[in-house]
């Protein structure tokens, strides 16, 4: 290998359908169809109107990602109720960041290098839709404390770098559709100017309410 040669020596991931990398691939290659039927009873719990559920325009579909209400708080050393206000995406990208690492083999610990985070995530919908309607919530822990520690975009990557004590570059990136792809980009760029000796770049946006269909137009 040259000295501008890089390998990904790590992956992880969940995606409809596939809780991991290895069920990604098998469904891609078998052909699995991810996007599945939902039934009335679970559009109404996720807020549909019943007006839309009978318009004949409605496609009750969705790509569902399963557990996305699930976080092993006590792992990461956060309390019940920071990880209920944090957004789903934030957790999820937690957790695979750490199953990244371990998945290459790696620690993480400073004696075997710098490791940089690039990663960019969705418009905090959870914040917006979920989290600031709960008054009695929003009076207790206040603004600050809920906007900036669990579910701004800003704080993605630093976050990752804080809880598992990465002390390489921690860049968010926000590039619409290209964002994980930029990260990717960005984090070969910090290894070969020696900003890093490892780097974690991904992406991870999660829709809430996430069993939701879609209005057909033409």
């Amino acid at each position: 290998m040259s000295n501008r040669d890089i390998a990904i020596i790590g992956m992880a991931g969940r995606f409809p359908g596939a809780p991991d990398i290895d069920r990604y691939w098998a469904n891609l290659r078998d052909g699995v169809e991810s996007i599945r039927p939902l039934t009335d009873e679970e559009l109404l719990a996720a807020g549909v109107l019943q007006a839309e559920l009978d318009d004949p325009s409605y496609v009750k579909v969705c790509p569902v990602l399963e557990g996305i209400d699930l976080f092993d708080a006590a792992f990461f050393g956060f309390n019940p109720r920071e990880a209920a206000v944090m957004d789903p995406a934030h957790r999820l990208f937690l957790e695979v960041a750490w199953e990244a690492m371990e998945h290459a083999g790696h620690t993480a610990l400073p004696h075997e290098g710098m490791v940089g985070v690039f990663a960019g995530s969705g418009a905090p919908y959870y914040l917006m839709d979920h989290v600031r309607r709960d008054r009695s919530l929003m009076r207790s822990m206040g603004e600050f404390l809920v906007r900036h520690t669990n579910n701004d975009m800003n704080f993605l990557a630093p976050r990752v770098s804080y809880q598992m004590d990465l002390r390489g570059p921690s860049v968010n990136v926000q590039t619409a559709c290209s964002t994980a792809l930029v990260a990717v980009h960005m984090a070969c760029e910090s290894i070969r100017l020696g900003d890093c000796d490892l780097a974690i770049a991904g992406g991870s946006t999660v829709l809430i309410p996430d069993r939701q269909g879609y209005m057909y137009q033409e």
